[in-house]
């Protein structure tokens, strides 16, 4: 008779676990709709740093203006460095499309700097027009990237984003 308790306690046992875990499933909340996933990235005000590091480079800091609101900015930083060169500026986005892109600047080598902020992707033939100006074209295992290297400054948009959304991203940066 004792054998047939314990098989019968542990069988109540289970019964009850699943109610509550049942319970706990229908009374907290989860939304699995394509809004939740699309909100699950926060979108950051980049004013402040923008002025910031405006002030602070000795290049003028480029930011996108007169995108459409459907371009959400996820992330930003400026850090200087010690000796006053090297400086670098980092806006990431995400486009409409729910892709990446990120407009990336510096005043260290050019070479290096590309290298980083693209992971590793190596410059391609052809270049991308760009409102007046030729980008040079980079792609890699995991970015795609438009880069113009001018005096004192190197700027990239990359990111996962087609090569048309970034030339968009590019054609509305500004610099100042």
């Amino acid at each position: 008779m004792r054998g047939r308790q314990t098989v019968r306690d542990m069988v109540l046992s289970l019964a009850v676990i699943g109610v509550l875990v049942g319970a706990i499933y229908i009374f907290i909340p989860h939304d699995e709709s394509a809004d939740a996933a699309k909100n699950a990235v926060k979108a950051v005000d980049y004013r402040v740093e923008l002025i910031t590091a405006r002030r602070a480079a000795p290049y003028p800091v480029a930011a996108p203006q007169g995108l459409p609101k459907t371009w959400r900015a996820t992330s930003v930083s400026y850090k200087a460095s010690d000796d006053g060169k090297g400086g670098a500026w980092h806006l990431g986005l995400l486009d409409p499309e729910e892709q990446y892109a990120a407009v990336e600047q510096s005043d260290a080598p050019a070479r290096k700097f590309i290298q980083e902020v693209t992971l590793g992707a190596t410059r391609t033939a052809g270049k991308q027009a760009v409102g007046s100006k030729k980008w040079d074209r980079y792609e890699g295992d995991r970015y795609k990237a438009l880069v113009r290297e001018e005096k004192g400054v190197t700027t990239v948009v990359t990111g996962t984003a087609p090569y048309g959304r970034l030339a968009d991203l590019a054609a509305a940066l500004v610099a100042k």
